[in-house]
């Protein structure tokens, strides 16, 4: 499918007012205008047409991106996540099924906007299933009618109904709640607003440094060497069977190999303790021989 074309950018907050005045411009198409646009871009990719689609919607994407100005982050940011996901609306949009684009693409630009607070918002990730998202963008809604915004825990009534209300565990209300009330950890929010530093700055690396990664790296190679040295002492069936039963992820059973080689279990069961019998008496021996060379 064809690349839409670019579209006016909100590149900051300063610049917010004039964006909001540059998209009034676009005017508004009536049902029949937006049919053969949207028809136009289906059956030809006219680009042209798809342009046209998304400016006369980006009045829509701003209504619906200043509705979600309460999670702390810029609105320009918002607006252009929800361009976002106008364009992949009108890129989707079938005119045949009878509804307009805006109601078509309202849950895009929502969708859009709302994956894009919850990578955001926090450092420690928000909830991403279904129930926790909805959680996320109704608490402060039902909050405020019940005239809770200024609490700091809910009261067990207010948890209560609101669990009920969005079908979620009350803990799980609650740990929301204090979630949205404490202060914002993101990346790359500041630790003060007199403070250039960043909370990442602050973030430890847990990995394994060079050295540790270097020592362990060389310690497996040593013991494979060790494993592959100790299985030459062993004969075709007795390796065989040992790595079946003990070197493999799912290890064959007793029984399959009783008949690939048209014996018992018991006996395949017998030949396995006494290969890894010789195999920990070798690798034992082999390790022993290296240390008193070094």
């Amino acid at each position: 499918m064809a690349t839409l074309p670019s579209i006016p950018v909100v590149s900051s907050e300063s610049n917010l007012s004039r964006y909001l005045q540059e998209i009034r411009k676009f005017p508004m198409l009536d049902p029949q205008e937006e049919f053969m646009l949207a028809k136009r871009w289906q059956e030809h990719a006219d680009s042209d047409a798809a342009h046209r689609l998304v400016t006369s919607h980006l009045r829509l994407v701003a209504k619906i991106a200043m509705g979600y100005r309460g999670y702390g982050l810029p609105v320009s940011e918002l607006i252009s996540e929800g361009n976002v996901g106008m364009m992949q609306a009108v890129k989707r949009f079938d005119p045949d099924r009878g509804f307009r684009l805006a109601t078509y693409a309202m849950w895009w630009i929502r969708a859009a906007i709302q994956e894009y607070i919850l990578h955001s918002w926090s450092l420690v990730k928000m909830g991403t299933t279904a129930a926790q998202k909805k959680l996320f963008f109704n608490l402060r809604k039902l909050k405020g009618q019940m005239q809770a915004i200024d609490e700091g825990d809910l009261s067990p009534e207010n948890v209560k109904a609101i669990a009920q209300k969005l079908e979620v565990p009350e803990q799980d209300v609650v740990a929301m709640n204090r979630r949205l009330a404490s202060p914002d950890h993101s990346l790359n929010a500041p630790l003060r607003a007199d403070s250039e530093g960043e909370w990442q700055d602050w973030l430890v690396d847990e990995t394994s440094n060079q050295e540790i990664t270097l020592a362990e790296r060389e310690e497996l190679g040593k013991r494979r060497k060790l494993l592959t040295q100790a299985m030459a002492n062993l004969n075709e069936r007795e390796r065989d069977i040992l790595s079946e039963r003990r070197l493999r992820d799912d290890p064959t059973t007793l029984e399959d190999l009783s008949q690939r080689y048209g014996i018992s279990r018991e006996r395949v069961r017998q030949i396995e303790v006494r290969a890894f019998e010789k195999l920990q008496k070798a690798i034992k021996n082999a390790a022993l021989e290296q240390k008193l060379v070094s």
